[in-house]
């Protein structure tokens, strides 16, 4: 194994990945850890797979800065996809972060979090009873990618009828963040931000007609701004509220769908959870942990810094790979095992520091409800055929996974 996993370490090019990689990117992060934990790639960037690294890079938000001006001007040029990402709250460093981040958490609060349980228990009981009319469904259409879109939808008090394009905008939009993107991806980014953009002007201009509710209703509450007059300018506003969908919706998405498949693929874990349904909140943790929906994130140092022994100099590109933290041994002890009871488990699926998800506390809840009620409807389901990866490697998730409910 050793030459191999030097070898798999030696020809790592994150431009240049294999078909192997995005059906199971584990042991090529693990050849990393071991043989070359800050690794430099063709085009000058470092790729950081030890997770003490990336907790030091989150914390250090001094030296290595989220801004994303420069690294993607030459990847996307003077287009909406460069306005949007550059604009939205994950891509930024204060004080433009710290005062966007103030009105989602505002929005996001734990009482506003608890007001939504009833919702959302109504919603996916809805989901399963329409799994339950049909021998066969598809876990991540019928079920997993229906819940994160009426939630977000929710919160933004988009009419139920208009919610269709969402999913649509946001795969294309995230889908651009991958690390090398075609003409037709970039495209159809591109042409997403604009119908997006197009489309919350018109639920912007009702809402300021009509505001609803600032504790319950986040759109309200970002027009509104902070009682000291913090407000957002019209462009900071209109890409918050895409990157508020986007960062809620494939996600938790994958969250769902990831969890869930672990789940039948270690079947004692399985049975585990449904005899003791109380251990939903470290089984939560640990599907976060073993799969995590969002795999890379990225920053640029902006001054000189030493980072596990190595001197990288201002302007260097590093990619985090929460992937490869989340498996390393030196945290989390056997950490190739699935065990839903893993504790503590101190993961970076959300990340931490400054940029911590501002959502993580709604995605919680969101997989919690969904996860355990799904396994007490439907204890027995399985998989029915091959379930397709979403060929994607910052976002790891599934397109679908075709099941019976075994009820």
């Amino acid at each position: 194994m050793h030459g191999n996993a030097r070898e798999l370490a030696d020809n790592f090019d994150l431009e240049r990945l294999t078909a192997e990689f995005y059906v199971d990117p584990y042991p090529t992060y693990r050849a990393l850890r071991e043989n070359a934990p800050i690794k430099r790639m063709p085009n000058g960037s470092y790729f950081l797979t030890r997770y003490d690294d990336l907790v030091a890079a989150y914390k250090n938000t001094k030296a290595f800065s989220s801004d994303k001006k420069k690294e993607f001007a030459p990847k996307y040029g003077a287009s909406l996809l460069y306005e949007h990402h550059t604009t939205s709250l994950v891509f930024n460093d204060p004080p433009i972060h710290t005062r966007v981040r103030r009105l989602i958490m505002g929005a996001l609060s734990p009482r506003a979090i608890a007001e939504m349980e009833g919702d959302l228990i109504r919603l996916v009981d809805r989901l399963l009873d329409g799994i339950a009319a049909s021998a066969s469904f598809d876990l991540i259409g019928d079920f997993a990618s229906a819940i994160p879109i009426e939630v977000i939808g929710n919160l933004l008090d988009v009419p139920h009828e208009e919610r269709e394009p969402l999913r649509d905008w946001s795969l294309a939009i995230l889908g651009a963040l991958e690390p090398v993107i075609g003409e037709a991806a970039f495209a159809r980014g591109n042409r997403a931000v604009k119908d997006f953009l197009a489309y919350l002007e018109i639920l912007v201009e009702r809402r300021r007609a009509r505001p609803g509710n600032p504790e319950r209703d986040v759109l309200t509450k970002l027009i509104q701004g902070e009682p000291d007059g913090e407000k957002l300018t019209a462009k900071e506003l209109l890409h918050n509220c895409i990157f508020l969908l986007n960062a809620g919706h494939e996600t938790t998405t994958n969250l769902i769908g990831n969890g869930l498949v672990a789940l039948f693929r270690h079947a004692a874990e399985r049975a585990r959870l449904i005899a003791h349904p109380e251990m939903i909140k470290t089984a939560i943790e640990e599907m976060l942990r073993y799969e995590s929906s969002n795999q890379l994130g990225n920053r640029m140092a902006v001054e000189p810094v030493e980072l596990g022994g190595l001197s990288l100099p201002a302007g260097t590109p590093i990619t985090l790979c929460i992937g490869a933290a989340n498996r390393d041994p030196a945290q989390f002890p056997d950490p190739e095992r699935f065990d839903i009871g893993r504790m503590p488990n101190r993961h970076l699926a959300f990340a931490t520091g400054a940029h911590q998800c501002a959502g993580m506390a709604l995605a919680r809840l969101e997989g919690a409800i969904a996860i355990s009620r799904f396994l007490a409807r439907f204890p027995n389901y399985a998989l029915n055929g091959e379930p397709v990866r979403g060929g994607r490697v910052r976002f790891r998730g599934f397109l679908s996974v075709p099941c019976v409910s075994g009820a």
